[in-house]
């Protein structure tokens, strides 16, 4: 994998200004942006009785060494009013880390690649946008592949907001 790519979603109060906001925030943290997906409306993933998410990958540089970068991305989220009430809730603004290069990490606070990259439409639609042909530095896959054998049915559809 060639490059860092994270995955902002918001589900409640205004989704579009939350996303634009955090990607505000990280520029001035001194995060370069390369690339961004379209903006995807999806169904709530892992907690389903919920409003549906605005999600957008965008394709970053960062001096930042992962565990840094989430820092940054943690302090975003907090800023932005964050409050983390239970696993896969709705939530203001989240921000993961999906890929940092070839990185493999495997600590209790961050895991890269992130582990759901494979099972959810809603990372793999975006990123197959971006980048169809770059491969997962664990299981070998490129991101093509693996939306074709991905099995989540959720919804993941095209939106024409802008950031």
């Amino acid at each position: 994998m060639n490059g860092i790519y994270i995955l902002l979603g918001s589900n409640i109060g205004n989704r579009l200004e939350y996303l634009r906001e955090a990607e505000q925030l990280l520029i001035a943290e001194g995060i370069q942006i390369m690339d961004e997906s379209t903006i995807y409306e999806t169904q709530p993933w892992g907690k389903e009785n919920q409003d549906w998410f605005l999600n957008v990958i965008l394709q970053i540089e960062a001096s930042q060494d992962p565990l840094a970068l989430l820092e940054t991305l943690l302090k975003t989220e907090k800023s932005l009013g964050r409050i983390r009430k239970e696993k896969w809730g709705e939530r203001c603004i989240d921000i993961d880390i999906l890929y940092y290069h070839d990185q493999r990490i495997e600590l209790d606070n961050l895991k890269i690649p992130h582990p759901g990259i494979e099972s959810r439409r809603f990372t793999l639609i975006p990123l197959t946008e971006m980048c169809p042909l770059e491969v997962h530095p664990i299981n070998g896959k490129n991101q093509l592949q693996m939306l074709a054998e991905c099995q989540d049915e959720l919804a993941c559809r095209l939106t024409d907001y802008k950031l």
